[in-house]
């Protein structure tokens, strides 16, 4: 257990309901989470809770757009605190370090989620324009040609032109293409996040254009 030294002995009077103050030190706030650590004092969560809420959700706000993102920050960040208060190591650093590391931490998770939920929603949306006229016995080569598709592809940078022609007719997974490549899996998800968005804008005009 991490939790250990001269502040423990502080602590086995245990922790007395306290109105929370606009600043608290950083004696207080070890107390808290050394009591939540070795008592799961119910009551030190709240003072801590208390404290560093406004705060979290402060900068949350600048990252996210919506409350419930910045509430799940908040609601996942204290979460953590709580099962891994045993964890924090009073000789590293202040518990104010500690939790805006652990907050850091859950928001990076939370936009890489965001991220791929986007390149996903992305990639479902623009092959339906590609083969919406597809039929049977149809060629699919003959299919993209007369769709411009095949056009659209070679206006591309030709480093993005690789990964949507791997990803979609090769169909390598991503992490395949990045070991193909020797590129970063976050290059490969840029790269191709970047093609989608220009052939959806020259899909969706071909597709306006036709149909007009």
């Amino acid at each position: 257990m991490q939790v250990t030294g001269a502040a423990l002995q502080k602590d086995q009077e245990g922790i007395k309901p306290i109105a929370m103050p606009a600043d608290i030190d950083n004696k207080t706030l070890t107390r808290f989470v050394i009591a939540i650590a070795l008592k799961r004092d119910k009551q030190a969560f709240t003072s801590l809770f208390k404290f560093f809420a406004p705060k979290i959700k402060r900068v949350a706000a600048t990252r996210f757009n919506n409350n419930e993102q910045v509430n799940e920050v908040l609601q996942e960040t204290m979460t953590i605190v709580w099962r891994k208060a045993h964890l924090f190591n009073i000789d590293k650093g202040a518990v104010t370090t500690w939790v805006y590391t652990i907050m850091r931490n859950v928001s990076f998770d939370m936009l890489r989620k965001v991220q791929a939920s986007k390149e996903d929603n992305l990639s479902d949306d623009i092959w339906p324009l590609a083969e919406r006229n597809i039929g049977e016995g149809e060629v699919f080569a003959d299919h993209l040609a007369r769709k411009n598709i095949l056009t659209c592809l070679e206006q591309l940078p030709q480093n993005q032109q690789m990964v949507v022609k791997g990803f979609y007719f090769l169909e390598m997974s991503q992490e395949q293409l990045a070991r193909q490549l020797d590129l970063p899996l976050g290059t490969i998800k840029s790269r191709l996040r970047l093609a989608l968005s220009k052939l959806k804008l020259q899909l969706g005009d071909d597709n306006d254009q036709a149909s007009s």
